[in-house]
């Protein structure tokens, strides 16, 4: 496996990062299912149980950018292990508390240790893999990413059920605490050390405009729906628009006088990667509101088990998982175009099942082709966007992107599930309107990924020449790195 910086275990780091990567994404899914047994336990409010699902979720979204750059001035290697020894100490505090507030508290606290671990995953990769190692790191994180969304859900409906030591709900977070210690052993050891670079300083008014402007989008995007969409909700979405517009003049106004800005827009702002965020955040949107409304659907409509419910996605995170180690396999010819065949694949899969009104074998067939779409397009994009910037750029594309997920996400959930649930009729005729009002987002996603296609052949026929002319006798890594520093 080719990596650069220090990397001496490069296996080892990946499995530690994406294990990492693994812990987080299962415990944004996996309250879903204990929130019943929580409130037989703890008997909170409905306002309070909420809080305990969403108030993770809240915290980790907000943080996410502030996660990515502190991991840049203090060290990757450094933020990683403390976020993972705070989620670690939360997870052991969720499991033990007493009282409603107690375990709300520590839900948020276990969402900004998230946000300090998880933009170090991808910025790891960026930095020490190249080429097609980094194609296939790239590949064995998106699998993770689908893969700890489903397992949240199937882990957290079997320890349930299985009601461990009389503990009831208990274990779906102690069980974080045994593998959070080993995983902070194998860290230690394994992750690479810190650059030693001198520590930037954190642009904090930066952080308070960032995590506001997020706070007021995320705030009614995951109570809006259940609230029915109050006045209130309407006005925060509206008022962070122009708190985030007051964050982005002040980072232009910060890069322009020579400091250290929160995020370098430079880099977001290059078609390719603008297209490809907008992209994946389409068909990421789509993703997580279906998890949402299939379940919504196999349980209520149906009359199945949260079980099956669970277990009939393994197709979808088997498939999805196959698609992302495929892709540097495949000739360049083909993945140039992985974006749009992988999301037509998927708007196919969501016509399919929306139609089909499956429930058995055939069911499980399309959410694989489903799985194995969105999978392709993915990673292929995920590739081009990081492809496209400098390793020393990770933290601005690492801290963004994984907002970008989080917030379209969020999104999806709101406006896909309030469709689903305001719709008219039999479950079978919402199930099917919003089956095909997600093809139509797929299809959506696809012609962004064709636009960012466009835009990065028309960006490289004008710089090749600069770049062969500047950079004559350097190897082809630092050409290719000095052409995209200098795009930015």
């Amino acid at each position: 496996m080719n990596s650069s910086g220090d990397a001496a275990h490069p296996r080892g780091m990946l499995a530690v990062l994406m294990l990492g990567q693994f812990m987080v994404n299962v415990d944004t899914a996996i309250v879903n299912v204990a929130g019943p047994s929580i409130q037989d336990g703890l008997h909170p409010s409905g306002a309070a149980l909420q809080l305990v699902v969403s108030g993770y979720t809240l915290t980790y979204a907000v943080l996410l950018v502030t996660g990515a750059r502190l991991g840049d001035a203090r060290g990757h290697r450094r933020t990683f292990l403390l976020g993972l020894a705070v989620f670690t100490a939360a997870s052991l505090a969720c499991g033990v508390a007493p009282v409603t507030g107690a375990l709300v508290a520590a839900r948020l606290v276990q969402g900004a240790a998230g946000a300090l671990m998880v933009p170090q995953v991808l910025s790891g990769i960026q930095i020490h893999f190249t080429g097609k190692a980094r194609a296939r790191a790239q590949g064995l994180l998106v699998m993770t990413l689908s893969g700890g969304a489903v397992a949240g859900q199937v882990l957290g409906g079997v320890m349930v059920s299985a009601d461990l030591f009389g503990l009831g709900w208990r274990p779906v977070f102690l069980v974080n605490v045994p593998v959070g210690v080993a995983l902070l052993a194998a860290g230690a050891r394994l992750l690479p050390r810190d650059a030693g670079r001198g520590a930037a300083r954190l642009d904090l008014g930066g952080v308070a405009l960032l995590s506001a402007g997020v706070l007021l989008a995320t705030v009614p995007l995951i109570f809006g729906r259940e609230a029915g969409w109050p006045a209130w909700t309407w006005i925060c979405l509206a008022a962070s628009a122009p708190v985030l517009a007051l964050f982005v003049r002040r980072q232009r106004r910060i890069a322009a006088r020579g400091g250290s800005p929160l995020v370098n827009l430079g880099v977001l702002a290059r078609p390719v990667v603008a297209w490809s965020l907008g992209s994946i955040a389409l068909a990421t949107a789509t993703y997580f509101a279906m998890l949402f409304v299939l379940a919504l659907y196999l349980q209520q409509g149906l009359g199945k088990s949260a079980m099956f419910s669970g277990l009939v996605l393994v197709s979808w995170v088997a498939a999805f998982g196959v698609a992302g180690p495929l892709l540097p396999r495949l000739p360049s010819r083909l993945t140039d175009h992985a974006p749009v065949i992988g999301y037509l694949i998927l708007a196919a899969a969501y016509l399919a099942v929306g139609l089909a009104h499956a429930d058995g074998a055939l069911l499980v067939v399309l959410l694989g082709f489903g799985g194995f779409g969105l999978g392709l397009g993915f990673a292929s994009q995920l590739g081009r966007a990081t492809a496209d910037v400098p390793a020393r750029f990770a933290p601005d594309l690492s801290g963004v992107a994984n907002t970008n997920s989080q917030l379209s996400a969020l999104a999806g959930v709101a406006v896909f599930g309030t469709l689903y649930l305001g719709l008219g009729g039999t479950h079978r005729h919402a199930f099917t309107v919003v089956m095909i009002a997600f093809a139509g987002t797929a299809v959506a996603a696809c012609a962004a990924g064709f636009a960012g296609w466009l835009a990065a052949r028309r960006e490289q026929p004008r710089e090749q020449p600069r770049e062969e002319s500047r950079d004559q006798g350097s190897s082809p890594a630092r050409r290719a790195e000095v052409t995209a520093s200098s795009r930015v």
